[in-house]
């Protein structure tokens, strides 16, 4: 826990000189209760009462445990990319086991239960770099307001994208994307749509003259009654970085897909800018991969975490406590022993000696 408490001396306290709580231990309370199972600061007070003992093994607590109040009103006022950047120094032994290539996905999701009545469900969210093979968060940053490209191009300046793959919607497509990306000296493939209509229109006409033999990479897969078959081409987009002022671009990439279920076929193509030209069968990989974001970490955000049920409202609690899901995720899935996240999430609440291995084994990393 020593690895927790050294993390969050570097997150600023904007409250008062007369506080009560040392905000290190309240953030490890908060934490490790959401680690278990919280879900808002009134269930981080009592989870810190039922485990006060337990706490006591490694905090002072001068004051007892801190009110769902204070908690509330800390959370209000921390800069919540301070907060995730101390989780970040207690992870970065396993972000340093990022390899050649490895993909980072960046997506937002909404907030659904952050939001007043009459505000968009899409008013608040938080955008991340998501690591797909290793399964880990290496950058969280809030979005308000539909501020998802802005926040997006801040996370890529927290992480080190040297050497890496940056995969993202068509929202991403943009010259101020890939110039953040290119900065950083990573690859990026961006799925292209008509947004980037112009691009796109030269990307179908790049295809439209293909040769006959050029080289692609045909899969398929069958189960749960249907069959899917993929065929994947890249080509060259020579000139048209210039053209379209767009840095960096030097392929496009193309995956036609066509699904069979119960007699029905529906096909789809997708198309992709890329800043590489890599062989046609990494690019579905490489697709794949981003996918990770959605069904390793927003789904279990929701399921897990009941994360859209969350109803913290107030100017950066959201973006705080959303951080503290998105790390507790990240924390748990080092543990190696059986069971389903959402098992063991439980299990940390109620086997102390389970919580302890879980959190001293970051030390061990």
């Amino acid at each position: 826990m020593h690895l927790f408490l050294t993390a969050f001396e570097d997150v600023p306290d904007p409250r008062a000189g007369n506080i009560r709580h040392d905000l290190g231990e309240l953030l490890v309370i908060a934490f490790v209760s959401v680690l278990c199972g919280a879900t808002s600061c009134a269930e981080m007070a009592a989870f810190g009462r039922a485990k006060e003992s337990v706490f006591r093994e490694f905090l002072k607590l001068k004051h007892a445990i801190p009110s769902h109040d204070t908690f509330s009103a800390v959370f209000r006022m921390i800069d919540p990319k301070a907060l995730d950047a101390a989780f970040g120094r207690v992870l970065a032994d396993v972000a340093a086991l990022l390899r050649e290539g490895d993909v980072i996905a960046v997506d937002g999701k909404a907030l659904r239960g952050a939001r007043d009545a009459g505000e968009s469900a899409r008013t608040r969210m938080v955008v991340s770099a998501y690591a797909t093979r290793l399964r880990l968060t290496l950058a969280s940053v809030p979005a308000d307001r539909g501020a998802e490209l802005e926040a997006a191009i801040a996370a890529l300046g927290l992480i080190a994208l040297k050497g890496k793959v940056v995969t993202a919607d068509a929202l991403h497509c943009n010259r101020r994307t890939v110039a953040a990306i290119n900065a950083g000296g990573g690859d990026w493939c961006l799925a292209l749509k008509a947004n980037q209509d112009s691009l796109l229109s030269d990307a179908r006409a790049c295809f439209a003259t293909l040769k006959e033999g050029h080289p692609s990479a045909d899969a398929q897969e069958a189960g749960h009654g249907r069959v899917e078959t993929r065929r994947a081409v890249v080509v060259s987009a020579k000139g048209l970085a210039e053209h379209h002022d767009f840095p960096g671009l030097k392929a496009f990439g193309r995956i036609e897909a066509t699904r069979e279920t119960a007699g029905t076929t529906t096909s789809e193509t997708r198309y992709f800018a890329l800043s590489w030209m890599p062989a046609p069968d990494v690019l579905p990989a490489t697709v794949r991969a981003h996918w990770a974001i959605e069904n390793a970490m927003h789904w279990q955000l929701d399921v897990s975490f009941r994360e859209d049920a969350a109803r913290n409202r107030k100017e950066n609690g959201p973006g705080n406590i959303a951080v503290l899901r998105r790390r507790a995720l990240d924390v748990m899935r080092r543990d190696t022993s059986r069971g389903s996240l959402s098992i063991k999430l439980r299990r940390a609440g109620w086997d102390d000696d389970f919580l302890r291995s879980v959190l001293n084994g970051l030390a061990i990393e």
